[in-house]
């Protein structure tokens, strides 16, 4: 996702009369053969699509459906959704996925902060959770936004700091997500691949990689996106993010509120030919299309990576 962007989505509509009760339990995840194996004993988990109020029930009805994940933040322990305990109660992967930890501020990671994404991953007996390499808050002020972390030593030091706080208190595994910048620092001092694969290093963390945001990184700064998939260590990638945006300005921005473009599905095909990662994820965080066409979205997702349809 991008820095600007997280929740920003017009949430006039949702996905349309394709709502309705939940698919009943459901047999094994069928694994695409060539899928690499999930790292540290995770599940396979295959194309998942995530969960938002305004699409509770499509994402119930998705009769393949095993792997969905939920902003963190969002989760009330003493009253969660019922949606997500009855996906949770028929099998399905729910993962946490925080916005607010702020792993890669100067200050230690807020205590509670923590807690509550340890909650809500023994609330929804999740497999792992995830959070963003970034920083949202610094000498007491909230940005609002994900903003990206400079690339220096010092701030490697600070952020494997923190992620290890964050591991120290968690049941599960966290993997952790580059965020989509608008802009880089000017005393960046690593590329983004050797920074991200050093810090996967120091803290034995997981990759949550965005493609999305791999396209708008390189789009932007004008790259080639395969130079950033050969310099990170495949093998740790937990799961994908896929989503949508637009051009405006000069920039693409990633803002979960349009289609995913075909170069984002051709990026997908790419990387799973080099190693199939356990799972996609479609986000989606406003302008919600009809179901007819999430449903074609998760279709080509499958399609591109070799992981079974969903829909």
């Amino acid at each position: 996702m991008t820095g600007s962007a997280k929740g920003r989505g017009d949430t006039r509509r949702t996905a349309d009369d394709g709502v309705g009760a939940p698919a009943g339990p459901g047999g094994a995840l069928s694994v695409a053969p060539g899928t690499a194996p999930a790292p540290s004993g995770l599940p396979p988990l295959g194309v998942g699509l995530g969960w938002r109020p305004e699409i509770a029930g499509f994402v119930a009805e998705l009769p393949g459906l095993r792997f969905t994940e939920v902003i963190a933040e969002s989760v009330h322990h003493d009253h969660p959704a019922p949606d997500l305990l009855a996906l949770r109660d028929r099998g399905a992967a729910v993962v946490p996925h925080g916005v607010r930890l702020s792993l890669g501020g100067a200050e230690p990671v807020a205590a509670e902060r923590v807690a509550h994404l340890a909650a809500c991953a023994e609330l929804l007996r999740a497999p792992l959770v995830s959070e963003h390499i970034a920083f949202v808050r610094a000498g007491g002020i909230e940005a609002g936004h994900l903003l990206p972390v400079p690339r220096t030593r010092a701030a490697l030091r600070v952020l494997t700091e923190n992620v290890r706080r964050t591991q120290a208190e968690l049941p599960v595994p966290l993997a952790v997500e580059p965020i989509a910048a608008l802009f880089d620092w000017p005393d960046d001092e690593y590329e983004e691949g050797d920074f991200l694969t050093e810090l996967l290093e120091r803290t034995g963390a997981l990759l949550l990689l965005d493609v999305a945001n791999v396209y708008a990184n390189a789009r932007n700064r004008g790259r080639d996106p395969l130079e950033l998939l050969d310099r990170l260590p495949l093998d740790r990638i937990a799961y994908c993010h896929v989503a949508g945006g637009v051009q405006e300005d000069g920039l693409y921005h990633d803002t979960h509120t349009a289609p995913v473009p075909p170069e984002v599905i051709d990026l997908i095909a790419e990387l799973s030919s080099r190693r199939r990662p356990p799972g996609f994820l479609l986000e989606r965080d406003g302008r919600y299309p009809p179901a007819g066409e999430l449903r074609a979205e998760l279709d080509a997702i499958a399609a591109a990576s070799g992981h079974p349809p969903i829909t």
